[in-house]
């Protein structure tokens, strides 16, 4: 398969994207969790595996399924790229919501030219983060990790600063932006609820701060830095 993205089919690109986030994610790649993130059937998947072990874009590590090579990652970085330039110049540009600009960058990360892409860049500023804090891979294809701690692991009266959040979905998303969860958003850990309940943080910078109450699960996806040491707090409520 030496073609370029906008050679490929959309569902070669799309299973890239897909193996290369739960790769990064340290997740298991099986046959049946990238089916359900595609949407479609086993038989396509096995068959997508295939296609990519002969084009030398994977390879099979045994009970963790299949992982990307470096060429597989270059592949994948190819289409990572134009999609996160797209979810930017869409928010940016012409003012799309951080919770729909992934479907129609979705769309349109298969059909612009390599030339689109740098304009775009260009035009973006050069950009290393999208609008959801992931990080922009180079044109050369060397991608800067975004590491750090799930909100839901800080301390209580810890305060760290978003980096990026893990979920596209655009519901969770939406809900998310009406909290004011954004990358670049300052948090503070309040405290928590027994038994897995959810947790009391608070968002923004003083005196501008809000509280909010947000469940552990979601929580888990808005990925914050080190935190600062816990701290005997002043908050008034």
């Amino acid at each position: 398969m030496h073609k370029t993205i906008q050679e490929l089919p959309p569902r070669i690109s799309d299973c890239l994207k897909v193996i290369f986030a739960m790769q990064e994610r340290g997740q298991k790649i099986s046959t049946s969790a990238v089916r359900e993130q595609l949407g479609v059937s086993d038989a396509t998947v096995t068959m997508l595996f295939k296609d990519f072990a002969e084009a030398g874009w994977v390879e099979h590590i045994p009970y963790h399924g299949v992982h990307l090579t470096p060429l597989g990652e270059r592949k994948a970085m190819e289409v990572i790229r134009h999609h996160r330039l797209l979810e930017l110049y869409l928010a940016r540009e012409l003012g799309y919501s951080w919770d729909k600009v992934h479907n129609e960058a979705d769309k349109l990360e298969h059909v612009i030219s390599e030339e689109f892409e740098d304009k775009l860049d260009a035009l973006l500023g050069h950009p290393t983060v999208d609008p959801h804090g992931d990080p922009i891979p180079s044109k050369d294809g060397v991608i800067t990790a975004r590491k750090g701690l799930s909100l839901a692991q800080l301390q209580t009266g810890q305060s760290a600063l978003i980096l990026r959040v893990n979920d596209q979905d655009p519901e969770k998303l939406c809900y998310l932006g009406q909290l004011g969860l954004y990358p670049d958003t300052y948090v503070q850990m309040l405290g928590r609820a027994p038994f897995g309940g959810p947790i009391r943080i608070l968002v923004g910078e003083m005196p501008q701060q809000v509280e909010h109450m947000l469940g552990t699960e979601l929580a888990e996806q808005i990925i914050v830095t080190s935190p600062e040491p816990a701290k005997t707090m002043t908050t008034t409520r």
